[in-house]
C-alpha cells in the first residue's frame, strides 16, 4: 500500500483491535483498555461531551458552595462545601455514565459503529467492557478536578470520605451506564438525545443529586437520589450509607438484565 492509499489515522474499530504485524488480534483484555481509551479521548475532545462532564458540573459546584438562598440540608456553613462537592459528584456520574454515554452509543448505533466492532474479535463483551471502563477513566478525572474546586472554595480533603465515597461511585457508574446504555439501544439516536438531556434537566431539578428532594420517599427509591444520599453520607460524615447503595445495587442489575434482553446492536 503505497502512502497516498493509506488512510490518514486509524478508525475506532483499528483502534480497538490493536492487530499485531502477523494480523492477530491482541488478547481481550489489551483490546478492552484500548477501546476504553479511545472512547475517553474521543469524548474529552468533544466540546459538547466535555461541557457536560467538567464545565457544568464545576459551575454548579461553586454556585452551589457559594450561593446561601438554597438549602443543601446544611447545619453549619462549614458543611455547605462538602454537600455541594457530594451532590455535584452525583450530578458528574450521572453526565457521564448516563447523559453522555447514551448520547454516543445511540449515534454510533444509528451509523453501524456498534455493529462494526460487535462482529470484530472485540466483540459485544469487549466493546461493552471497554464503554464502563472508558466512563470510569472519565469519572476519576471529574473527581480529581471537582475535588480541587472544592478544595478552593473552602472544602477540606479526606481520605477517609473518599474511600467511603467509592462504593457509591462504583455502584452509581454501573446504574446509570447500564440505563444508559438501554436508552441507546432501545430507542432512535435522536430520541435518544432529547430523552437524555431532558432526564439530566430533570434529575438536576428534583432528583435528588444536588438539592434535597421535596419528596424523598420517592427520590430515595431513585437512583439519582440513593447516589446523592450515599455520596453525601460519604463526603460529609465519613460512613458507608447500606440502604442507598442497595438501592443502586438494584438499579445496576435490573438495568444490566433489561441490556441483555432489549439492547439492540442496529
Amino acid at each position: 500500500m503505497s502512502a497516498t492509499d493509506r488512510p490518514a489515522a486509524p478508525g475506532p474499530a483499528a483502534a480497538a483491535l490493536d492487530l499485531s504485524p502477523a494480523g492477530a488480534a491482541a488478547p481481550w483484555p489489551r483490546r478492552v483498555v484500548r477501546q476504553a481509551g479511545l472512547e475517553a479521548r474521543v469524548a474529552l475532545r468533544n466540546g459538547e461531551q466535555l461541557l457536560l462532564t467538567l464545565v457544568l458540573p464545576v459551575i454548579v459546584l461553586v454556585a452551589a458552595a457559594r450561593t446561601t438562598s438554597v438549602s443543601l440540608g446544611e447545619t453549619t456553613a462549614a458543611q455547605r462545601p462538602g454537600l455541594a462537592l457530594a451532590g455535584v459528584l452525583a450530578l458528574a456520574v450521572v453526565s457521564t455514565a448516563f447523559t453522555g454515554q447514551a448520547i454516543a452509543t445511540g449515534f454510533d448505533r444509528r451509523n453501524g459503529v456498534l455493529r462494526l466492532l460487535a462482529t470484530s474479535p472485540l466483540g459485544r463483551s469487549g466493546l461493552l467492557a471497554g464503554k464502563v471502563g472508558a466512563v470510569l477513566a472519565l469519572v476519576a478525572v471529574q473527581v480529581l478536578v471537582l475535588g480541587a474546586v472544592a478544595a478552593l472554595v473552602g472544602w477540606r480533603p479526606d481520605a477517609a470520605a473518599a474511600l467511603a465515597a467509592l462504593p457509591a461511585l462504583l455502584l452509581g457508574v454501573a446504574a446509570f451506564t447500564a440505563l444508559g446504555l438501554l436508552l441507546a439501544g432501545t430507542v432512535r439516536a435522536e430520541a435518544t438525545l432529547a430523552a437524555a438531556n431532558f432526564a439530566w434537566v430533570l434529575l438536576l431539578a428534583g432528583g435528588g443529586l444536588v438539592l434535597p428532594s421535596p419528596v424523598p420517599w420517592l427520590t430515595d427509591l431513585l437512583p439519582s437520589g440513593a447516589l446523592g444520599e450515599a455520596l453525601r453520607a460519604a463526603v460529609t460524615g465519613h460512613a458507608v450509607a447500606p440502604g442507598p447503595l442497595l438501592v443502586l445495587l438494584v438499579w445496576a442489575l435490573a438495568a444490566s438484565a433489561a441490556c441483555a434482553r432489549w439492547f439492540r446492536w442496529e
